[in-house]
């Protein structure tokens, strides 16, 4: 299992205890440190069952500076893009096992991949 997390972010925290009290050591993405590319994202989007801008942390400081906002109408390619330029607009955690992915918000639903599909 992979966690995309943050350790400034106290849901990414607890969502990474949460595994970890469950038995699982995660392969750990600083996200901050290691972007994923517009295509990585591409697939997290996909294994979530998400849209790129539906994962967008639109209350960040970036997101204003870059004017962006919720309900802003723009292509699937151009959400990625923008998300792999700046990663502090990604909303984290984000669990990902093998084809699987959970958004945790709130944390517990990372636990969800520990269940059979």
């Amino acid at each position: 299992m992979r966690l995309y997390h943050n350790p400034r972010c106290s849901k990414s925290r607890q969502a990474l205890q949460l595994l970890r009290d469950a038995g699982v050591e995660p392969e750990i993405v600083e996200y901050l440190k290691t972007p994923p590319s517009a295509t990585e994202l591409d697939a997290l989007c996909k294994a979530l069952g998400r849209e790129p801008q539906t994962i967008v942390r639109f209350g960040e400081d970036r997101a204003k500076e870059l004017g962006i906002k919720a309900g802003d109408v723009r292509k699937r390619a151009a959400w990625l893009r923008l998300l792999a330029e700046n990663p502090v607009l990604i909303e984290r955690p984000i669990a990902v096992d093998g084809k699987r992915a959970a958004l945790g918000r709130p944390p517990e639903q990372v636990l969800s991949l520990l269940k059979s599909p």
